[in-house]
């Protein structure tokens, strides 16, 4: 009888929900969780306009070319480094 009544609420336990959330447990207080922020923005929520103006096509080239310029001087040092090191 004792083993049936162990077994019994050991199946039971699972389904119990935790002291906290009931709220007869001194749970007079209810914090609020907070809300979760969607995943996907809404079908129609677009987003705010920006206050900065886009770039002129000539600065995003010269920006581009800056960043080409950099690359390559990069490439060009780190393979005269293994060269070196021989």
């Amino acid at each position: 009888m004792a083993v049936a009544v162990l077994l019994i609420g050991a199946g039971l336990g699972g389904c119990s929900i935790s002291l906290s959330d009931m709220p007869l447990m001194g749970a007079s207080d209810n914090v609020e969780k907070p809300k979760e922020a969607e995943a996907f923005p809404a079908v129609n929520d677009l987003p705010a306009n920006r206050d900065e103006a886009v770039l002129a096509p000539a600065e995003r080239n010269k920006i581009e070319q800056e960043l080409i310029a950099a690359r390559e001087r990069q490439a060009n040092a780190s393979a005269a480094k293994p060269a070196a090191a021989k």
